[in-house]
């Protein structure tokens, strides 16, 4: 058994302090959270409709707004972040979260997913050239700094990613992996392994994880992500990786450099395995980490957090050393396994028309990155409707936002 009470992530408590649940389901007290200074934040985009089989992965207990642990349990420490989730890597079991299937901003946390869709696909000793399309990040936004017209080993390029976050490495990764069609490709590329993974909740629309209209993740899913990521021997040695040098590019006159590990739990947390840190004004912080101790591998995502009282970082430590503690077996669900839900969808008999629940409908709108043509519009709402019926779509969705 667990328990099961709502977080304070948009909810407005009641009286007794307690919040209002999903309809049908009792209200209770609000996740543990630690006081955050108030910050200016573009308004925060509309999340895709809700889906409650969708919310339901990885077991019934974590279709909640709230706290979700092992009944008996310690509490888990106070956070800043709007949902979080604790699971572990090797078992799959989901050891508690807070809201994990809320919607949120992923920022560069997204990276995890580039990785986990083009490290296959990759060769490591392969030297390309970046191009200017690579460049075009936005302003301001984290770089490693590679150079237009650089030729650096896909090693590289990968290093300059998961350690300092480079923009315009995951630019030109997704556009090596895209195939014909690049970038884009690439984007769709993460999309389809999302899914694969039963990240049902996960939508990319950049590579890097700058904000894009209708890009979404949740805690559940970047646990998915990550698990994916860490059983890749390359991509655990990059994610313990401290420090890296970037070559010189004599032909264009630039010096090398070296780039070191921006995520703090590699150097601060015993057993460490790494991850990944992210922020955008509109994300605010968030996290993913994994660490392993006493012949147990954890991992830590969350969303939407504020670094006072307590950086990412140390808000996933604290939350690791929460798991950690609990009783092996003490859990609230599990990760599903890649390609677990496709097959349950292709084994499911089609459920009658007339008493069938459709699915809604994504939203309408302009789409960007040239995948438009992957999600429905209103006008196909009806079709739509009958081929999911049929059992027949895939699990798609396309939903836009508002510009910030």
């Amino acid at each position: 058994m667990s328990s099961a009470v709502p977080s304070a992530s948009g909810a407005v408590p009641s009286a007794s302090g307690a919040v209002p649940s999903a309809a049908g389901a009792a209200p209770a007290v609000p996740c543990p959270k630690a006081p955050a200074p108030v910050v200016s934040r573009p308004p925060r985009p509309s999340p895709p409709p809700g889906v409650p089989q969708d919310r339901a992965v990885g077991g019934p207990e974590l279709a909640t707004a709230g706290l979700v642990v092992p009944a008996g349990v310690a509490r888990p420490p106070a956070v800043t972040a709007t949902s979080w989730l604790v699971a572990d890597l090797d078992s799959g079991q989901v050891l508690g979260g807070c809201g994990p299937h809320e919607y949120g901003t992923p920022a560069s946390v997204q990276k995890l997913l580039l990785a986990a869709t083009m490290l296959p696909r990759l060769d490591p000793k392969q030297v390309v050239t970046v191009t200017a399309g690579d460049m075009d990040i936005e302003p301001g936004s984290s770089a490693v700094g590679l150079v237009r017209g650089g030729r650096y080993r896909i090693e590289t390029i990968w290093l300059g990613l998961l350690l300092q976050s480079g923009n315009e490495a995951a630019n030109a990764l997704a556009r090596l992996g895209g195939g014909p069609a690049g970038m884009a490709g690439g984007v769709r590329a993460m999309n389809e392994e999302a899914h694969r993974l039963g990240a049902l909740q996960t939508h990319a629309v950049t590579p890097s994880g700058l904000d894009g209209r209708g890009q979404f993740t949740s805690a559940y899913d970047l646990a998915l992500i990550a698990r994916a990521c860490f059983a890749d021997p390359t991509f655990r040695r990059y994610a313990l990786t401290e420090t890296h040098r970037i070559p010189a590019q004599p032909a264009l006159r630039t010096k090398g450099f070296e780039i070191q590990n921006e995520n703090q739990l590699v150097y601060r947390y015993p057993g460490a395995l790494g991850g990944k840190t992210g922020f955008t004004d509109l994300a605010r912080h968030t996290y993913v980490g994994a660490a392993q101790r006493g012949g147990r591998r954890l991992v830590v995502t969350l969303l939407g957090a504020e670094p006072r009282p307590a950086r990412g970082w140390e808000q996933g430590a604290a939350l690791l050393d929460w798991g950690f503690s609990l009783p092996r077996g003490a859990a609230v669900g599990r990760l599903v396994e890649p390609g677990e839900l496709n097959a349950s969808a292709a084994a499911t008999p089609p459920a009658p028309a007339a008493t069938s629940t459709p699915r809604p409908a994504a939203a309408s709108g302009p789409i960007e990155d040239g995948l438009a043509g992957r999600w429905p519009t209103a006008a196909l709402a009806a079709a739509v409707a009958a081929l999911l019926a049929a059992g027949l779509l895939l699990r798609r969705r396309r939903t836009t936002r508002r510009r910030s």
